[in-house]
């Protein structure tokens, strides 16, 4: 059977984080209702596989065994060319405990420092999970190309946002209106891939 996503479905959405549960709303033109795991209170699994793809499959699959709904899980970060991928799919973990990306983009800006890097070449990574209960799932990997800035700019989006300026870009994601940055981001472009296997 083909898998599709109908417009009003109730999705859970595998995220604590409300910046991105709200951007998740966004690209999908708020066409599901869409409810957090952090809303329903249920608990986060580990992340322990090695890829965002692997990372966003067990997000999802456990979302939609624990509510019973169909989940869609995002897994994404920041990786540093000269930092060989780094932070990658321990984007979320640098920012500590406190999940304080003020801490994370410091520390990106150190580890820089430390190894005399010239290059700041940088891209976004975001893979996107819809998981059905007990079935099937789909996963999708979106991607975009930039470099970082320092000190940080702007105060829109969340995560690393402030420090990334998208290839051919001047502005940095955090001074970038939402709009503008949805349009082009790496989850717009799974976004994009998903919509086109689901909808």
């Amino acid at each position: 059977m083909a898998l599709k996503l109908e417009p009003g479905t109730r999705l859970v959405v595998a995220t604590h984080n409300p910046g991105k549960a709200r951007e998740l709303a966004e690209i999908l033109d708020n066409r599901f209702v869409l409810v957090s795991a952090g809303e329903l209170g249920l608990a986060e699994p580990d992340e322990t596989e090695t890829t965002f793809v692997g990372n966003a499959l067990l997000k999802a699959r456990a979302a939609a065994e624990a509510s019973g709904l169909i989940a869609l899980a995002d897994d994404s970060g920041l990786s540093v060319a000269a930092l060989e991928g780094s932070p990658g799919i321990y984007s979320a973990r640098w920012a500590g405990p406190g999940r304080d990306f003020t801490v994370a983009m410091k520390k990106v800006e150190d580890r820089l420092e430390e190894t005399g890097a010239k290059d700041f070449s940088a891209w976004f990574t975001s893979a996107l999970a819809v998981s059905w209960p007990g079935g099937p799932a789909v996963v999708v990997e979106g991607r975009i190309d930039g470099s970082l800035t320092f000190p940080p700019r702007g105060d829109r989006g969340f995560g690393y946002d402030p420090i990334f300026v998208p290839e051919g870009g001047a502005l940095t994601f955090g001074e970038m209106e939402p709009a503008a940055k949805d349009a082009m981001s790496h989850r717009a472009r799974a976004f994009a891939k998903l919509k086109a296997a689901l909808l």
